[in-house]
C-alpha cells in the first residue's frame, strides 16, 4: 500500500478514506487482498475506531467485502457493476457530446487538446499506466466540465469504481494507442459538428472494449481471480 502525505488540516478518518481508496482504485491493493484493521492502523498511524467507519463506508460503496469469520478484503470486480457504468456512460457521454458540438469554449477545447499532448507522451511509458489512466479520465471530465454538467460527470466516477479498476487493468495489458486514437476522434466530432458520428463514436469507446475485457481476463490466469 502506498502512503501519501497528510493534507493540511485532513481528519485521520479523512486520510485513512483517502489512502485506501487510491490504493484499491489504482490497484497498489489488489481485488480479494485481505485487510487487517490492525495493519491499517499502524501503518496509517490512527486508532482502529476510525479505521473500521472507513472501512463501512468502503463497503457501502461496494469496495471493501466484509466475509463473516473470514475477515475484510478488497472487493472482487464485478462485472455487473462495470455493466452498470457502461450502460450510464454510454448514454449520458451521448448527449454529452451532442450539447459539446453545440458548442464548447475555445479554451477547454485547448485544455482537451493539451491532455490529449500528455496522454502521447506517457503512452509507451512503463510505469505510466496510472497516470495514462487518471488522463483519460480527466479528458472526458474536461467535456463534462465544458458542458456544465461536472455534477453528473461526479456522478458517474461514483458508480464507475469497478468499471475505471477493469479499464486500469486493460491499459495495463494492452496497447493504448487505440485510446489515444479515438480521443481523437472524440475531438474531431466536437471541433466539427459531427453529431452524425457520435452513436457509433459512443459504441466503440465506451460499449465495444466490454467483449474485448472479456478476452484479456479468460487469456489472463492472473486475472480471473480478481473478478466474481
Amino acid at each position: 500500500m502506498i502512503l501519501y502525505e497528510k493534507k493540511h488540516k485532513e481528519t485521520g478518518k479523512a486520510y485513512a478514506y483517502r489512502v485506501l481508496k487510491d490504493n484499491i482504485m489504482s490497484l497498489d491493493l489488489k481485488p480479494g487482498e485481505l485487510l487487517s484493521e490492525s495493519d491499517l492502523s499502524e501503518k496509517l498511524n490512527i486508532s482502529r475506531t476510525p479505521i473500521r467507519e472507513v472501512l463501512m463506508r468502503l463497503k457501502n460503496e461496494h469496495l471493501i467485502e466484509v466475509k463473516p469469520q473470514s475477515g475484510t478484503y478488497v472487493s472482487l470486480i464485478d462485472r455487473s457493476l462495470i455493466n452498470e457504468a457502461i450502460f450510464m456512460r454510454s448514454i449520458l457521454e451521448k448527449e454529452v457530446l451532442r450539447e459539446a458540438c453545440n458548442g464548447f469554449s475555445e479554451e477547454l477545447f485547448m485544455e482537451l487538446e493539451k491532455n490529449l499532448f500528455a496522454q502521447k507522451l506517457v503512452s509507451d511509458k512503463d510505469g505510466k499506466e496510472l497516470e495514462f489512466h487518471n488522463l483519460d479520465k480527466k479528458f472526458h471530465k474536461l467535456i463534462f466540465l465544458g458542458c456544465e454538467k461536472i455534477n453528473i460527470w461526479e456522478s458517474i466516477m461514483n458508480i464507475s469504481t469497478h468499471y475505471n479498476r477493469m479499464r486500469l487493468l486493460s491499459e495495463m495489458k494492452s496497447n493504448k494507442i487505440q485510446i489515444i486514437n479515438q480521443h481523437e476522434q472524440m475531438l474531431d466530432i466536437i471541433k466539427n459538428k459531427k453529431f452524425d458520428d457520435i452513436e457509433d463514436y459512443i459504441n466503440i469507446h465506451i460499449v465495444s472494449p466490454a467483449k474485448e475485457w472479456e478476452i484479456l481476463i479468460n487469456e489472463n490466469e492472473e486475472l480471473r481471480g480478481f473478478f466474481k
